[in-house]
């Protein structure tokens, strides 16, 4: 566990953590393939990871990064600069202080997907492999999408956040609480609400230059299960996998499954040449 200044614009500083070997060759490389987890936005942390894929994927040889993103988990929360750009660049430079240069595989939850996604579109050369875990690239819908959600939060929060706190204090127990309160600063003492929506977003062509390996996971019950046919038509190398009866929190809900097909994927994305198309799978008990 360590914090890593990024330096950069604002120098934040990011709280890491890695597991597994974390041996890495001449430029970056080495016998241990690189996976780096991020995770969503307000009440989510590298803990998502922590508690569900990390130590299966670590324990399967792989490098795993873990890291809080900028105003989340044990990571600084500057008051301003939370545009899209802003966290991929965050990745940009932590990936060079740790000595990371060599492709690596990016597993991304929701929000985390988003940057990963972003990431590749800016280093494809840095990029082996896309885990999107009910995620999707940043586009015009997305964006009016995160301006309601954030506009909604926000204004819920200022409202009624004591009786909101409250409520889920009592009905979803205290570490959902204490996850809502910490949320509940990031919307209300920063500019997030503001900035995520104004991130510059990516027209098809800009999606379609994503060569490499895409895996994307979705809750049947989602709605983001929608992106999985439109994703296969702009990406050759993209494939989808639709778990029945779950929604938009599959990563917690059924982690040895996501472990499975991220891990999978890791030891193999080429496979996407040869086999992609969407998949529909049955959920573990």
């Amino acid at each position: 566990m360590a914090m890593v200044h990024t330096g950069g614009p604002d120098g934040v500083r990011l709280h890491v953590q890695r597991l597994g070997p974390g041996r890495a060759g001449p430029g970056g490389s080495g016998a241990a393939p690189t996976a780096v987890l991020l995770h969503g936005l307000l009440t989510d942390s590298l803990a998502s990871y922590y508690f569900t894929v990390g130590p299966g994927l670590a324990a399967a040889g792989i490098d795993v990064v873990m890291y809080d993103q900028r105003g989340h988990g044990r990571s600084e929360r500057p008051a301003r600069g939370y545009r899209l750009d802003t966290f991929v660049g965050d990745l940009e430079r932590l990936l060079d202080r740790l000595g990371i240069h060599g492709p690596v595989h990016l597993v991304g939850n929701c929000f985390g997907g988003t940057v990963a996604f972003q990431y590749a579109v800016r280093h494809p050369e840095r990029v082996a492999g896309l885990s999107l875990i009910e995620s999707e690239p940043a586009t015009p819908a997305w964006a009016a999408k995160l301006d309601r959600m954030l506009g909604d939060t926000e204004t819920q929060l200022s409202e009624h956040e004591a009786d909101a706190l409250a409520w889920i204090d009592a009905h979803r127990g205290r570490h959902t609480a204490r996850l809502a309160r910490s949320a509940a600063r990031l919307a209300r003492t920063t500019t997030i609400g503001r900035d995520i929506p104004s991130s510059a977003v990516l027209d098809e062509d800009r999606i379609r230059a994503v060569s490499g390996p895409v895996l994307a996971l979705y809750g049947a019950d989602s709605d983001m299960a929608a992106q999985a046919p439109w994703l296969e038509s702009l990406l050759p190398g993209c494939r989808t996998v639709i778990v029945p009866g779950h929604e938009h929190s599959v990563l917690v809900e059924v982690p040895a499954l996501v472990l499975d097909h991220v891990l999978g994927w890791i030891h193999d994305p080429g496979r996407a040449a040869s086999g992609s198309g969407s998949r529909r799978v049955e959920a573990a008990p």
